[in-house]
């Protein structure tokens, strides 16, 4: 018997009174994506109009801008897509297996995993930094197998010391970065952008060493799509439908950790779209993951495309961390929702 509130089969869901919203909300998200990318490769020191771009994306324009959109901003563009992607799919899975809406990669330590080992590598071992992305994964994935260590149980991992441990870890990894950092002061500014969250200087080689990790993670957090909305039950009903939970929650957080390893091993610490983005596409699609999670990648490198492209033209010629452009507009929608939230409850009461 299918529980009350179980996912329906895709042919129901697209059925479903809702379907059209749903399909003009994804829409509607891919516009927004191809909007922000085609903007984000014309703007910066040098202005190039809209139709130019399509023009040299097609093989045309002069030389000098031919190699400004190919070797400098279209690459940037695809990584910041692929960052958006990963951090909003991380962040999604992470609140679904936690059941909590304010998880994200940072809460149960893994940014801070993956950020202490890039950092370390930047710093102490520059001649590795091609192998950037496999070790911030490697520091992501022991801080999780860290966190569920010394949470598990019997009965398998429970969400709340999951959350408290990884509060803890993420403290005193983030306390290890900043040592390393003053240890090696001198070479602080080199990562210092990093630590910000930066696009800056990124090009094709750090488009193709992130490429692989976050396209296998993304494939195995959408392939998982119905798993994670039946984690959204009670457990008790997710175990009535045959979930094994104690193999589930440490596969889907190890997925997680893969996502947005892949996106801080390039980009730096860049917070809130793991944790904002899932919160629009749930408003703007439903919980069901299968269109949830879609609509969170699209969002998610539209988002980071956009803030990026506000980056590079705020402060012209200055350009701005990513990271501290995203911390300006997530901030104040997380405190709108912590705000709507409450006023639910008193409403309630």
């Amino acid at each position: 018997m299918i529980a009350e509130g179980a996912p329906t089969s895709l042919t129901a869901l697209w059925r479903s009174p809702r379907r059209w919203r749903r399909l003009g909300t994804i829409t509607a998200a891919a516009i927004f994506l191809v909007g922000a990318g085609i903007i984000g490769i014309g703007v910066g020191a040098v202005s190039i109009p809209i139709h130019e771009v399509l023009g040299i994306l097609a093989g045309g324009g002069s030389p000098e801008d031919h190699a400004i959109v190919w070797n400098l901003r279209l690459p940037r563009v695809l990584l910041g897509a692929l960052v958006g992607i990963g951090l909003a799919l991380s962040g999604a899975t992470l609140q679904a297996v936690l059941r909590n809406p304010l998880a994200d990669p940072g809460i149960i330590g893994v940014s801070a995993g993956a950020g202490l080992v890039a950092v370390a590598m930047m710093i102490m071992a520059p001649q590795w930094v091609g192998f950037i992305p496999w070790g911030a994964f490697l520091g992501a994935l022991a801080t999780v197998f860290l966190v569920m260590g010394f949470t598990w149980s019997s009965g398998g991992l429970s969400p709340l010391p999951l959350i408290l441990a990884g509060v803890a870890l993420n403290t005193l990894l983030g306390a290890l970065m900043g040592l390393v950092m003053i240890l090696y002061a001198d070479r602080v500014p080199a990562v210092l952008g990093w630590t910000l969250g930066s696009l800056s200087g990124r090009s094709w080689p750090e488009l193709r060493r992130v490429l692989p990790l976050i396209a296998l993670g993304a494939a195995l957090a959408i392939g998982s799509a119905r798993l994670m909305t039946i984690l959204l039950l009670q457990e008790e009903v997710a175990r009535g439908l045959g979930v094994p939970m104690a193999r589930v929650r440490p596969s889907l957080i190890t997925v997680a950790a893969l996502l947005a390893a892949g996106a801080v091993s390039t980009t730096g610490l860049i917070g809130f779209v793991g944790l904002v983005i899932p919160h629009m596409a749930r408003l703007l699609v439903g919980p069901d993951y299968r269109v949830l999670l879609p609509t969170a990648a699209l969002l998610g490198a539209g988002l980071v495309i956009a803030a990026d492209a506000a980056a590079r033209t705020v402060a012209a010629p200055l350009a701005l961390p990513v990271g501290g452009v995203l911390a300006l507009v997530g901030a104040p929608y997380f405190l709108f929702l912590l705000w709507r939230s409450g006023r639910s409850r008193w409403a309630g009461n």
